[in-house]
């Protein structure tokens, strides 16, 4: 299996709305693998196709659960061609974050409760009714998939201390700034 490069805000692939999953075959199953290993490798409760560059309407998930004698469990998978069909009118509002924003943390009011139609792997339809936190991952998942990113939920002031932080950390990381200053228009086409 191969680990996979997750993009950072900036990047124009997380903007893009992915395309139905039509070929249910071993590539396909290669892709969930792949970035079922790059989202342990990095922590991460979810992640989306596009935040790997595949403009596929795919993501993995994976929670991990503690029992009181100390074993633990996990559960998750590969979700494809998610649709959420219900969402409860009760909201919550938790911290999230996102492997495309290392370390940013906001929080986020979503729906306690969801319905989402979906195919597994192997093409075949599901319904799941989801509430709190599994909600939360999937309804995070399901906006990657169509180009919304969770600082587009934030409050305005939330939003513009994450700009700022996700433009230090490209700076840091020697990326390119996601929102160029451009000159003002007296400046351009300007001669010396």
């Amino acid at each position: 299996m191969a680990m996979m490069e997750i993009r950072i805000f900036g990047d124009p692939v997380l903007r893009q709305r992915a395309h139905e999953v039509t070929d249910f075959d071993g590539r396909l199953a290669t892709l969930a693998q792949d970035m079922m290993e790059t989202m342990q490798a990095a922590s991460g409760v979810g992640l989306a196709a596009n935040q790997v560059g595949v403009l596929k309407r795919l993501f993995t998930w994976e929670v991990e659960h503690e029992a009181a004698d100390g074993t633990r469990s996990s559960e998750g998978g590969a979700v494809v061609n998610p649709e959420l069909t219900d969402a409860s009118e009760d909201l919550q509002d938790d911290d999230e974050g996102c492997l495309s924003f290392p370390g940013l943390f906001y929080p986020v009011e979503r729906p306690l409760r969801v319905e989402v139609a979906y195919q597994d792997l192997a093409g075949d339809d599901h319904r799941v009714q989801l509430e709190g936190h599994h909600a939360r991952i999937w309804l995070h998942e399901m906006d990657h998939l169509n180009g919304i990113l969770f600082v587009d939920h934030l409050a305005a002031h939330d939003r513009k201390a994450a700009m700022k932080q996700m433009r230090e950390y490209r700076l840091s990381q020697g990326l390119d700034d996601p929102q160029p200053r451009r000159p003002g228009g007296l400046l351009l086409g300007r001669q010396r």
